[in-house]
Protein backbone atom coordinates (compact mmCIF):
# COMPACT_ATOMS: atom_id res chain seq x y z
CA UNK A 1 0.00 0.00 0.00
CA UNK A 2 1.07 3.29 -1.06
CA UNK A 3 2.09 5.95 0.88
CA UNK A 4 0.06 9.21 0.74
CA UNK A 5 3.47 12.09 -0.06
CA UNK A 6 0.98 15.35 0.64
CA UNK A 7 0.03 13.98 3.75
CA UNK A 8 3.28 12.72 5.01
CA UNK A 9 4.88 15.99 4.24
CA UNK A 10 1.95 17.47 6.08
CA UNK A 11 2.54 15.51 9.35
CA UNK A 12 6.54 16.53 9.29
CA UNK A 13 5.03 20.02 9.02
CA UNK A 14 2.93 19.54 12.06
CA UNK A 15 5.97 18.09 13.58
CA UNK A 16 8.39 21.43 13.39
CA UNK A 17 5.73 23.94 14.54
CA UNK A 18 6.50 23.23 18.30
CA UNK A 19 10.37 23.19 17.82
CA UNK A 20 10.14 26.64 16.14
CA UNK A 21 7.23 28.06 18.16
CA UNK A 22 10.07 27.04 21.31
CA UNK A 23 12.57 28.59 19.50
CA UNK A 24 10.77 31.74 18.96
CA UNK A 25 9.80 31.74 22.56
CA UNK A 26 13.46 31.10 23.75
CA UNK A 27 14.41 34.26 21.70
CA UNK A 28 11.49 36.13 23.24
CA UNK A 29 12.97 35.33 26.60
CA UNK A 30 16.93 36.23 25.89
CA UNK A 31 16.01 40.09 24.27
CA UNK A 32 13.64 40.72 27.71
CA UNK A 33 16.80 39.29 29.44
CA UNK A 34 19.25 41.86 27.63
CA UNK A 35 16.81 44.60 27.68
CA UNK A 36 16.42 43.77 31.37
CA UNK A 37 20.26 43.70 32.22
CA UNK A 38 21.05 46.72 30.04
CA UNK A 39 18.42 48.74 31.73
CA UNK A 40 20.70 47.73 34.80
CA UNK A 41 24.00 48.18 33.15
CA UNK A 42 22.40 52.20 32.46
CA UNK A 43 21.13 52.34 36.14
CA UNK A 44 24.44 51.10 37.60
CA UNK A 45 26.37 53.76 35.44
CA UNK A 46 23.55 56.32 36.22
CA UNK A 47 24.04 56.35 39.86
CA UNK A 48 28.10 55.66 39.59
CA UNK A 49 28.27 59.12 37.58
CA UNK A 50 26.21 60.69 40.49
CA UNK A 51 28.07 59.28 43.36
CA UNK A 52 31.52 60.34 41.29
CA UNK A 53 30.16 64.39 41.14
CA UNK A 54 29.15 63.99 44.26
CA UNK A 55 32.83 63.21 45.73
CA UNK A 56 34.51 65.93 43.78
CA UNK A 57 31.87 68.17 45.28
CA UNK A 58 33.25 66.76 48.78
CA UNK A 59 36.86 67.09 47.26
CA UNK A 60 36.32 70.63 46.67
CA UNK A 61 37.37 72.23 50.06
CA UNK A 62 40.71 70.00 50.14
CA UNK A 63 41.63 71.11 46.81
CA UNK A 64 40.80 74.67 47.75
CA UNK A 65 42.75 74.67 51.53
CA UNK A 66 46.24 74.68 49.88
CA UNK A 67 49.37 74.98 52.39
CA UNK A 68 49.49 78.77 53.00
CA UNK A 69 48.17 81.39 54.93
CA UNK A 70 44.41 82.29 55.39
CA UNK A 71 42.84 84.89 57.31
CA UNK A 72 41.15 83.95 60.50
CA UNK A 73 38.14 86.48 61.12
CA UNK A 74 36.72 84.20 63.81
CA UNK A 75 40.36 84.23 65.98
CA UNK A 76 40.77 86.56 69.05
CA UNK A 77 43.43 88.88 69.47
CA UNK A 78 46.18 87.88 71.39
CA UNK A 79 48.24 90.91 71.85
CA UNK A 80 47.63 94.99 72.12
CA UNK A 81 49.21 97.78 72.19
CA UNK A 82 48.97 100.52 74.17
CA UNK A 83 48.94 103.51 72.08
CA UNK A 84 46.95 107.08 72.36
CA UNK A 85 44.85 107.20 69.01
CA UNK A 86 45.89 109.64 66.54
CA UNK A 87 43.47 111.50 64.27
CA UNK A 88 42.98 110.01 61.06
CA UNK A 89 44.96 106.72 61.70
CA UNK A 90 43.03 103.62 61.98
CA UNK A 91 44.55 100.52 63.99
CA UNK A 92 43.85 97.00 61.83
CA UNK A 93 44.40 94.08 63.24
CA UNK A 94 44.91 90.92 61.22
CA UNK A 95 45.40 87.29 62.53
CA UNK A 96 46.76 84.78 60.03
CA UNK A 97 47.04 80.88 60.42
CA UNK A 98 48.80 78.38 58.72
CA UNK A 99 47.59 74.89 58.02
CA UNK A 100 50.24 73.29 60.20
CA UNK A 101 49.47 75.38 63.40
CA UNK A 102 51.36 78.62 62.73
CA UNK A 103 49.75 81.97 63.58
CA UNK A 104 50.34 85.81 62.39
CA UNK A 105 49.03 88.62 64.80
CA UNK A 106 49.32 91.55 62.42
CA UNK A 107 48.64 95.08 63.60
CA UNK A 108 48.92 97.84 61.33
CA UNK A 109 47.88 101.95 62.14
CA UNK A 110 46.81 102.93 58.60
CA UNK A 111 45.85 106.76 57.06
CA UNK A 112 42.96 107.33 55.43
CA UNK A 113 45.16 107.25 52.51
CA UNK A 114 48.11 105.42 51.55
CA UNK A 115 50.21 103.16 52.82
CA UNK A 116 50.43 101.44 56.90
CA UNK A 117 52.32 104.55 58.70
CA UNK A 118 53.32 101.36 60.91
CA UNK A 119 53.24 97.79 61.25
CA UNK A 120 53.63 95.42 64.05
CA UNK A 121 54.04 91.77 63.54
CA UNK A 122 54.00 88.52 65.82
CA UNK A 123 54.41 85.09 64.06
CA UNK A 124 54.31 82.38 66.40
CA UNK A 125 55.76 79.20 64.80
CA UNK A 126 53.92 76.09 64.04
CA UNK A 127 54.77 72.97 62.10
CA UNK A 128 55.28 74.55 59.06
CA UNK A 129 58.85 75.27 57.74
CA UNK A 130 59.90 78.69 58.98
CA UNK A 131 59.61 81.33 56.75
CA UNK A 132 62.45 83.56 55.78
CA UNK A 133 63.41 86.29 58.62
CA UNK A 134 66.26 88.29 57.62
CA UNK A 135 65.54 91.92 56.66
CA UNK A 136 64.43 91.53 52.97
CA UNK A 137 60.98 90.40 54.32
CA UNK A 138 59.85 93.30 56.27
CA UNK A 139 61.65 95.65 53.88
CA UNK A 140 59.10 94.59 51.35
CA UNK A 141 56.27 95.01 53.61
CA UNK A 142 57.83 98.58 54.12
CA UNK A 143 57.49 99.15 50.63
CA UNK A 144 55.62 96.18 48.22
CA UNK A 145 56.93 97.82 45.39
CA UNK A 146 60.20 95.93 44.94
CA UNK A 147 63.23 94.63 47.18
CA UNK A 148 65.37 97.52 47.46
CA UNK A 149 69.05 97.40 49.39
CA UNK A 150 68.82 98.68 52.95
CA UNK A 151 71.25 99.45 55.38
CA UNK A 152 71.58 99.43 59.57
CA UNK A 153 70.38 102.35 61.25
CA UNK A 154 71.55 101.39 64.62
CA UNK A 155 70.44 99.27 67.50
CA UNK A 156 67.56 99.87 70.73
CA UNK A 157 67.18 98.70 73.41
CA UNK A 158 63.67 97.64 74.69
CA UNK A 159 61.84 95.31 76.84
CA UNK A 160 62.30 92.11 75.18
CA UNK A 161 66.34 92.91 74.87
CA UNK A 162 68.32 94.69 71.76
CA UNK A 163 66.80 95.26 69.11
CA UNK A 164 68.43 95.85 65.57
CA UNK A 165 66.72 98.61 63.04
CA UNK A 166 67.18 99.15 59.34
CA UNK A 167 66.48 101.44 56.56
CA UNK A 168 66.89 101.95 53.11
CA UNK A 169 69.84 103.18 51.42
CA UNK A 170 68.64 105.51 48.64
CA UNK A 171 67.00 108.01 51.29
CA UNK A 172 66.22 110.42 48.72
CA UNK A 173 63.32 107.83 47.47
CA UNK A 174 62.15 107.12 50.96
CA UNK A 175 60.55 110.78 52.32
CA UNK A 176 58.91 108.77 55.23
CA UNK A 177 62.48 107.42 56.15
CA UNK A 178 60.41 104.60 57.47
CA UNK A 179 62.51 102.03 60.25
CA UNK A 180 62.17 98.09 59.95
CA UNK A 181 63.00 95.50 62.68
CA UNK A 182 63.32 92.37 63.15
CA UNK A 183 63.92 90.32 66.90
CA UNK A 184 63.89 86.38 67.24
CA UNK A 185 62.97 84.89 70.28
CA UNK A 186 63.65 81.17 69.65
CA UNK A 187 63.03 79.92 73.45
CA UNK A 188 59.54 81.30 73.18
CA UNK A 189 59.10 80.29 69.59
CA UNK A 190 58.52 83.72 68.64
CA UNK A 191 59.36 86.48 66.16
CA UNK A 192 58.99 90.18 66.09
CA UNK A 193 58.98 91.93 63.30
CA UNK A 194 57.63 95.37 61.48
CA UNK A 195 58.41 98.82 61.14
CA UNK A 196 57.39 102.46 61.90
CA UNK A 197 57.21 105.60 59.79
CA UNK A 198 56.17 107.77 62.56
CA UNK A 199 58.65 111.07 63.91
CA UNK A 200 60.52 113.71 62.36
CA UNK A 201 64.34 113.21 62.27
CA UNK A 202 65.67 109.89 62.60
CA UNK A 203 65.69 110.60 66.45
CA UNK A 204 62.51 110.64 66.68
CA UNK A 205 61.85 107.25 64.17
CA UNK A 206 64.21 105.24 66.39
CA UNK A 207 62.08 106.26 69.67
CA UNK A 208 58.83 105.13 68.07
CA UNK A 209 60.07 102.53 67.56
CA UNK A 210 61.28 101.69 71.16
CA UNK A 211 57.92 102.67 72.61
CA UNK A 212 55.65 100.54 69.97
CA UNK A 213 57.88 97.62 71.49
CA UNK A 214 57.58 98.74 75.17
CA UNK A 215 53.82 99.31 74.60
CA UNK A 216 53.14 95.80 73.38
CA UNK A 217 51.21 93.56 75.78
CA UNK A 218 50.07 90.49 75.84
CA UNK A 219 46.00 89.54 75.74
CA UNK A 220 45.74 85.53 75.75
CA UNK A 221 49.19 83.03 75.78
CA UNK A 222 46.63 80.68 74.15
CA UNK A 223 47.86 77.58 76.70
CA UNK A 224 51.88 79.01 75.84
CA UNK A 225 53.65 79.27 79.03
CA UNK A 226 57.19 80.50 77.87
CA UNK A 227 54.89 82.97 75.69
CA UNK A 228 53.45 84.50 78.95
CA UNK A 229 56.87 84.11 80.90
CA UNK A 230 58.44 86.36 78.09
CA UNK A 231 55.81 89.02 78.64
CA UNK A 232 55.90 88.48 82.23
CA UNK A 233 59.27 89.54 82.42
CA UNK A 234 59.26 92.17 79.93
CA UNK A 235 56.72 93.85 81.73
CA UNK A 236 59.03 94.18 84.57
CA UNK A 237 61.76 95.81 82.27
CA UNK A 238 59.15 98.01 80.57
CA UNK A 239 60.58 102.12 81.36
CA UNK A 240 58.01 104.06 79.40
CA UNK A 241 58.31 106.48 76.75
CA UNK A 242 57.06 109.89 75.29
CA UNK A 243 54.55 110.63 72.85
CA UNK A 244 53.47 113.48 70.95
CA UNK A 245 56.13 116.84 70.77
CA UNK A 246 58.44 114.46 73.12
CA UNK A 247 59.38 112.22 70.51
CA UNK A 248 60.89 115.44 68.37
CA UNK A 249 63.00 116.25 71.39
CA UNK A 250 64.26 112.48 71.67
CA UNK A 251 67.83 112.34 71.14
CA UNK A 252 70.13 113.07 73.82
CA UNK A 253 69.30 109.25 75.18
CA UNK A 254 71.13 106.39 74.09
CA UNK A 255 68.23 104.93 73.54
CA UNK A 256 66.93 106.89 70.55
CA UNK A 257 70.60 108.24 69.57
CA UNK A 258 71.29 108.36 66.10
CA UNK A 259 74.43 106.43 66.49
CA UNK A 260 74.69 102.89 67.89
CA UNK A 261 75.08 102.61 71.51
CA UNK A 262 78.91 102.04 72.38
CA UNK A 263 78.35 98.79 74.15
CA UNK A 264 76.02 97.56 71.56
CA UNK A 265 78.43 96.76 68.91
CA UNK A 266 76.95 97.68 65.27
CA UNK A 267 74.68 95.93 62.98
Amino acid sequence: MRSNPTAHNREREFDFRPAVYSFADECTAVAGRMLAYMGCLALLAMAAVAAFQHLELDWTPAAVAKPGWTVADRSYPAFAVRQADVAGITAAYEIQRHPAGGRKDVLRWMPAEGRPLAELELYRLGGEALEDTSVADVALRMDPSGPRETVGEGIIDSKFGPVALFGFADRRQDAKRCLGFTRNLDAENLRISGFSCQGEGLPARRAAVACMLDRLMLLTAGGEPKLAELFAHAELKRTGCASGPALSAAGSDWVTGAQNPLLRGSL
